[in-house]
């Protein structure tokens, strides 16, 4: 949707300058500002966002976010909801160069830029992505699936990136979301969006990361998987 590129043209130099005189508080604000104005602007196709958490997040412990994932317009929603926490993301590094105001984003606010042909640099920028969201108490949002489902039918979690998260965060709270009928707006391809989806972002149960030994974390994924996929609606 022209509209939708236009804000990404428009937002690029606005992160530049508020990364510049408020430091990453204000790029924060001018990324806010931005994943409310893409939400905004589906309005005219008749695309409604539901945001629902209704459990209390610790503002000092990090968060790791557990979600499927349907389309791009994941990303912005799950931004909103939880941008008291400062979700940063782990995306594969060609995101990171070419698109106005989300390679900014990345390359600046903290995302985990991944080869995903080249597994030892993953593994190593997913460490220092952890680190990092442990130090600040951030939100790590994770897509476990590894790639988008086309049909909201969802793929099998991969543990890798999870694990790692794990290991390097250990007073995390873990929040697993549900995402539903986000792939509606782009069963087409980017033109045209769906008209008149209803996207819901459903937090469930939050759990604690030190409940669970290390050497349950594989029973700790199946039981996230489960939550996540479960209230996942197909139709």
């Amino acid at each position: 949707m022209p509209i939708f590129g236009l804000l990404l043209v428009i937002f690029h130099p606005i992160q530049w300058i508020f990364l510049k005189i408020g430091g990453n508080k204000g790029h924060n604000l001018s990324v806010n500002a931005l994943q409310y104005s893409l939400m905004s602007c589906h309005h005219i196709l008749g695309i409604r966002y539901k945001l629902r958490n209704d459990h209390k997040l610790d503002l000092d412990k990090p968060l790791i976010i557990v979600s499927n994932h349907q389309s791009m317009n994941d990303i912005p929603p799950l931004i909103w909801l939880f941008r008291k926490h400062s979700p940063k993301f782990i995306s594969k590094k060609e995101l990171g160069k070419g698109i106005p105001s989300i390679s900014f984003n990345l390359r600046n606010g903290g995302a985990a830029l991944i080869d995903r042909k080249n597994q030892k640099q993953a593994i190593a920028e997913i460490i220092r992505f952890a680190k990092s969201i442990h130090k600040n108490n951030y939100a790590a949002v994770i897509f476990p699936e590894g790639t988008r489902s086309k049909t909201g039918i969802p793929r099998a979690f991969k543990t890798k990136g999870l694990e790692v998260l794990f290991k390097y965060i250990p007073n995390a709270q873990i929040v697993p979301v549900t995402i539903n009928n986000s792939w509606k707006t782009t069963k087409y391809g980017k033109f045209p969006c769906g008209l008149g989806a209803e996207i819901t972002i459903d937090t469930h149960q939050p759990i604690l990361l030190s409940e669970y030994p290390k050497a349950k974390y594989d029973e700790l994924i199946a039981h996230l998987e489960k939550i996540v996929t479960s209230n996942i609606i197909v139709n």
